[in-house]
């Protein structure tokens, strides 16, 4: 049995760029897009910020949750998307496991902002929305364990710092 990382923020903070390379520390390694899920939906999708949305967040939630926690009978498993503490008992639940770790990649604002407004072939660029989910991630109830705040490091810095934190289990959350 392999061991499942949500890596997870608001846009800008890195997430992606972290995720390909944390999921490069191990050999087998399974990179699960969450926003691929959100893309399956061709017809009626929601804006998930919106409050209409919370119905299909939590159905792709729980399905992603599912297809990332069997991929962990395979190996290191690394979800790459937004789950935010809110959803977070929701994710676990769903992926049938005991413990997964939970880690929340928040820049200052100011980062995640350039970030967004300088990315090539993404289809995000809502500054609104990116202010109001950094702010939503900021003031969530969470254990500060699981927040990373630095950004001036590589994608591949902190893949490689988060690594060794997961071997401590420092990332380590288990829903009861």
């Amino acid at each position: 049995m392999g061991e499942l990382v949500v890596v997870t923020g608001p846009p800008g903070a890195g997430k992606s760029s972290v995720s390909e390379e944390l999921a490069k520390t191990r050999t087998p390694s399974v990179l699960v897009p969450g926003d691929s899920f959100f893309a399956m939906i061709k017809r009626g999708y929601v804006l998930p910020w919106l409050p209409d949305a919370r119905r299909q967040n939590s159905v792709l939630i729980d399905a992603a949750a599912a297809a990332a926690g069997r991929l962990s009978d395979i190996g290191f498993v690394v979800y790459d998307g937004v789950v935010g503490p809110w959803f977070l008992p929701t994710f676990v639940r769903g992926s049938g496991l005991a413990e997964v770790h939970y880690v929340i990649l928040l820049p200052p604002l100011e980062v995640c902002l350039e970030r967004v407004l300088s990315r090539v072939d993404h289809g995000f660029s809502d500054l609104a929305v990116t202010r109001d989910m950094h702010q939503q991630f900021a003031n969530a109830d969470i254990d500060t364990r699981h927040v990373i705040t630095k950004s001036d490091d590589s994608p591949a810095e902190m893949a490689e710092r988060m690594a060794g934190r997961l071997s401590d289990g420092e990332f380590r959350y288990s829903h009861s």
